[in-house]
């Protein structure tokens, strides 16, 4: 039992990632239907400020600070340039574009920054491990637990309580009518893609805390996971995107932990088989869009 909670606490970790990362693709495509795909180098460029700041002898708050408001100012400048002349596009050509705005940042790091992985100097301090009983849990995961907690918990009071998320939730819904009742299309387009950079921005510091470096592909494997862990949830569902990032999570922690040595490497393909297995009972997902409304 001890070693299923410590594996459950591990798993809440990992899965608090997975959630963010999905919420924010989630809550771009519950608006204008783009699974933007360049969502990992908004968190690669948060591990890269951190990085530099660190270096830099940064106090340590204001390093946090610049790097999560550097993905912020950066996907609103990205939905700006590449994603709103675009916006009336097919979901083709939208996707498109997101590939090649992920491509173009790739290779800005690697030639003006560098191909190979940068060091990220985190204080000693949290290296240490939280003994809870029999249970030992890292300070960097705890204090992954505790952000993932109060994002999720800060986005849905922003959703409910202020007149930006409730726009933003009735886009998700109706579009078209949102811009007839006189909002204004690009404000709420602009303000869901900066949520999303700062989700970004968020899981990007906790990957780099537990990671200890940071490359140009630091964020296409987690953002591919988010994807995957999105479509778990129901694509355009905002609470099926932190479920299915939970879910992913589990799944992924738990194969780490119970399957044999020389099954380990094939731990991926069995996790999208299990993946599989879930969507075959639920196709649109665990959560349908109608749910999209509570988080």
């Amino acid at each position: 039992m001890d070693i299923f909670l410590q594996q459950i606490l591990n798993a809440l970790s990992l899965g608090g990632t997975y959630a963010l990362l999905a919420l924010g693709l989630a809550v771009v495509f519950s608006i204008i239907g783009l699974i933007n795909f360049a969502h990992g180098e908004l968190m690669t460029v948060a591990g890269y400020v951190m990085a530099f700041s660190l270096v830099a002898s940064v106090p340590l708050p204001l390093a946090i600070m610049l790097a999560v408001a550097t993905p912020v100012v950066l996907a609103m400048a990205m939905e700006r340039v590449a994603f709103r002349p675009v916006r009336g596009a097919s979901g083709t050509t939208l996707l498109l574009t997101s590939f090649a705005v992920s491509a173009i940042l790739r290779v800005l790091f690697q030639n003006f920054i560098s191909a190979r992985p940068v060091p990220v100097p985190m204080p000693a301090a949290l290296s240490g491990v939280i003994n809870i009983g029999p249970l030992h849990l890292g300070i960097i995961q705890s204090i992954s637990i505790a952000v993932t907690a109060l994002m999720l918990i800060g986005l849905t009071l922003f959703m409910n309580r202020t007149v930006a998320g409730r726009a933003m939730r009735a886009a998700s819904e109706d579009f078209a009518i949102v811009r007839l009742m006189g909002l204004r299309a690009n404000g709420v387009v602009a303000t869901a893609f900066a949520i999303s950079g700062l989700l970004a921005g968020v899981a990007g510091l906790l990957w780099v805390a537990q990671r200890g470096s940071v490359d140009p592909l630091m964020g296409f494997l987690p953002v591919l996971k988010a994807f995957i862990a999105a479509i778990i949830g129901g694509l355009g569902s905002l609470t099926g995107a932190v479920a299915g990032g939970f879910l992913l999570g589990f799944i992924e922690v738990m194969l780490q932990a119970w399957l044999p040595d020389a099954w380990l490497p094939y731990r991926d393909a069995f996790a999208i088989m299990l993946v599989i297995g879930v969507l075959l009972f639920r196709p649109q997902g665990l959560l349908a869009r109608q749910t999209v409304l509570k988080l």
